[in-house]
């Protein structure tokens, strides 16, 4: 299996690239800067998001594309959903599976409301989490025919590596039993390369946490 990673040298796509590499997997780096990337465990291939330039030609060959591309790794609100489309339309009558590092803010913790809108959520992260709910929106609402997968993480993820066993839910926001979400990054690495492998949550939102 070959897996691309778009946004590997940051910090979640470094880490899902890591995990990948362990597992024997032929990974594929896509970076917009080359020299970033210190070691020769994987394939280079170089773009831009912020370009125009047609990102189909450096997904050649790839069977699922990994992209994380949060909106603090791109310095733009609005380029995060565009990306998503654009990665969607470029994915269109391909085998290609797109997994997709989502974010927390847009789980519901009660039927319409969301998490990004309740008076506790981080003011320092709400850019980011619109803009993670916008990306949401476009797959929920693609006409593409693409295979995709959204998966949020927990509302705190962390440096740290595997802590245990992750649980699998779907929209709803949930905790542990101390009333936590969280979930290491290694851990939420570990989760998307489960669902690269494993395909078991096609065209839906997922969310995994402690």
């Amino acid at each position: 299996m070959k897996v691309a990673v778009l946004g590997a040298t940051g910090w979640i796509g470094s880490t899902i690239v890591q995990q990948a590499t362990k597992r024997g997997l032929e990974v594929v780096s896509i970076v917009r800067d080359a020299a970033k990337i210190t070691d020769n465990t994987t394939v280079v291939r170089v773009f831009d998001l912020q370009s125009q330039d047609n990102i189909a030609s450096v997904l050649k060959g790839i069977d699922v594309l990994i992209a994380s591309v949060g909106g603090r790794a791109v310095g733009n609100h609005e380029l995060v959903a565009q990306t998503a489309e654009r990665l969607l339309t470029a994915l269109n009558g391909t085998s290609t599976r797109l997994i997709w590092v989502g974010g927390a803010g847009s789980l519901e913790v009660a039927p319409g409301v969301t998490l990004v809108s309740t008076p506790e959520f981080p003011a320092d992260y709400k850019d980011e989490a619109l803009a993670q709910g916008e990306a949401l929106n476009v797959f929920k609402t693609t006409t593409s025919s693409a295979s995709w997968t959204f998966v949020s993480p927990a509302a705190v993820i962390y440096p740290a590596e595997s802590e245990g066993p992750y649980r699998i839910g779907g929209d709803q926001f949930f905790t542990n039993e101390a009333g936590e979400s969280k979930i290491s990054v290694t851990d939420y690495a570990i989760a998307l390369v489960d669902e690269a492998q494993k395909a078991a949550h096609l065209n839906q939102r997922i969310s995994v946490a402690y």
